[in-house]
């Protein structure tokens, strides 16, 4: 008997039971807040209103039913996330964002891919509704990759809130300033921030001394390379050697003397 009771086939269906005695459950405890939920979509349009599901019952209260389901439903809602992603729907794909990462802010993938969606596709998309690249002037097109690296920065702050010691969604800041904004000061500073995080990634402060070179000074990234290469352990992941090259090359460029050259 109990054999039987251990085959694999036996113990997934009975977990598919339990999951759907739970969702059963869920439903009853939501019964009594289901009704003027519904009220509110039905008034205000024929697709899903977020905002106004949020506004009548309050956004403590549906993670509060939710509970343990909370990452569950996150994840599924991410999918569909995708899915209006590919459809290129810019309203609705700010909505599901935000709901998947009120859902579960735990989770730094929604964060971070859901702000390169905001910052670098949905860009795309305006310009190409307006005329596409050869027809929309440049200036026209840095205020759309502004409007939208904006709405990507105020994500990525709400992200700071919940991971104030995530390097990764500093460098995903930085990385917008770079590569879609070509703002070499900002990108600089984001950059730097990453490098003082616990766990940044060593690459983090090698670019920010080529960004402090990228703006002329290259004193700065000078003093900045040569401490670098003094505090980084002896790790190939660390590339004290391409270090050490950049800070001969910024000796030449600046004219250092040869005994006051930096000796490791």
């Amino acid at each position: 008997m109990q054999s039987i009771l251990q085959h694999p086939l036996l113990q997934r269906t009975l977990r598919v039971l339990t999951v759907l005695l739970a969702l059963l459950l869920l439903g009853l405890l939501t019964r009594p807040v289901e009704a003027p939920a519904w009220q509110v979509v039905k008034a205000g349009q024929p697709e899903m209103n977020l905002e106004a599901i949020e506004g009548s019952l309050g956004q403590g209260l549906v993670i509060g039913v939710l509970g343990g389901f909370r990452a569950i439903l996150a994840d599924f809602l991410w999918i569909r996330t995708n899915t209006v992603w590919e459809r290129k729907d810019r309203a609705k794909l700010d909505a599901m964002i935000r709901l998947v990462t009120t859902l579960d802010p735990r989770p730094e993938f929604f964060w971070i891919n859901g702000s390169r969606m905001i910052a670098y596709d949905v860009p795309n998309w305006r310009i190409r509704e307006e005329g596409g690249y050869d027809a929309v002037p440049e200036a026209r097109q840095q205020v759309l990759d502004l409007e939208q690296a904006e709405q990507a920065f105020k994500l990525i702050d709400t992200a700071l809130d919940f991971h104030p010691e995530n390097a990764r969604l500093y460098l995903e800041k930085g990385q917008i300033y770079l590569n879609r904004l070509k703002d070499d000061a900002n990108a600089a500073e984001w950059f730097l921030k990453a490098s003082q995080k616990p766990g940044a990634p060593f690459f983090a402060a090698r670019i920010y001394a080529e960004l402090l070179r990228r703006q002329g000074k290259n004193a700065e990234a000078y003093a900045y390379l040569k401490e670098l290469h003094r505090e980084l352990p002896d790790s190939p992941f660390a590339q004290k050697g391409v270090i050490l090259e950049r800070i001969s090359e910024l000796e030449d460029e600046l004219k250092i003397p040869v005994w006051e050259r930096y000796r490791p």
